[in-house]
């Protein structure tokens, strides 16, 4: 395993870990509107990034032809925010991380007509039981929480194109802290509309909550953009699962949630199909 790959592989583990947090502390943040919530996830990523790029050498220099790139990154990234923190509010924790977890399953169809990533029958395969397992997580009915679970999914789709963006900027060069500052700019322009005409008065504890949504974010963001700068999506994508597994843990220690048996199948198949893919992928390499 190359150099590259490997970091993509540590970065990716900790942005799961990060991106848990981030559900848990939306969810903790109680009876708020979504767009305030957004707002303030993004605020706190664009002061990191801000922050970052004020002392790198190269400052808020942008690549050569990377506005259309930032800008598709920016507006999926944003209606997959949207989706995932409406999930996170409805769903339990678990579920929520893994509909938004979709998005590499996605990432595979999406690369290969943006990047021209050619995709086989097997890559073809694992997606289309992923979408299987996202239907046992789902529970597709005539309840509402089915339609709670169609926005997580939706969630994943718009990260799926997200993180293609990502993988398209990376390779032309930009850096990991321009495309966070550009997409959470963008998303902080997109809500504070809503903020100023709908704000509602925080407690303390929710605006603490929020902030810390914002730093695990933050956190999330930059480990996940440096891992799809690293390494492609299809090869190191199956450890992006690891968030499921910090939700499931956090959600039953702090929350005391337990997902039910349909979730579990989901997850045993949406998970089983992503690292049966990648053992695939690295003994053919191998081979």
């Amino acid at each position: 395993m190359d150099k590259n790959k490997r970091q993509g592989i540590y970065y990716i583990i900790g942005a799961g870990f990060c991106f848990a947090l981030m559900t848990f502390f939306v969810r903790k943040s109680g009876d708020l509107p979504l767009l305030q919530k957004a707002f303030f996830r993004n605020i706190v990523a664009v002061a990191v990034a801000f922050a970052l790029l004020a002392r790198s050498k190269e400052r808020f220099s942008i690549q050569k032809g990377s506005i259309p790139g930032l800008l598709a990154r920016s507006m999926f990234g944003t209606v997959g925010i949207l989706c995932n923190f409406f999930a996170a509010d409805h769903l339990n924790i678990a579920d929520a991380s893994m509909l938004n977890k979709l998005s590499p399953f996605f990432a595979i169809a999406i690369s290969y007509v943006i990047l021209r990533e050619r995709a086989n029958v097997v890559e073809w395969a694992a997606v289309v039981l992923a979408m299987v397992g996202a239907v046992f997580v789902i529970k597709p009915s005539f309840e509402i929480t089915s339609l709670y679970g169609l926005i997580g999914a939706l969630g994943g789709l718009a990260a799926g194109f997200g993180y293609t963006f990502i993988r398209y900027l990376g390779r032309r060069g930009e850096r990991g802290p321009v495309i966070v500052l550009c997409f959470s700019l963008f998303s902080c322009l997109v809500t504070l509309p809503a903020l100023l005409f709908d704000y509602h008065q925080m407690s303390l504890m929710q605006f603490l909550f929020l902030m810390l949504t914002g730093i695990s974010a933050s956190g999330g963001q930059l480990c996940i953009t440096k891992a799809y700068t690293k390494a492609a999506a299809k090869e190191i994508s199956v450890f992006d699962y690891s968030q499921v597994v910090f939700a499931a843990i956090i959600g039953f220690v702090f929350l005391d949630q337990v997902p039910d048996i349909y979730s579990w199948i989901g997850y045993v198949i949406i998970i089983g199909t992503a690292i049966g893919k990648w053992w695939y992928m690295m003994h053919r390499k191998d081979a």
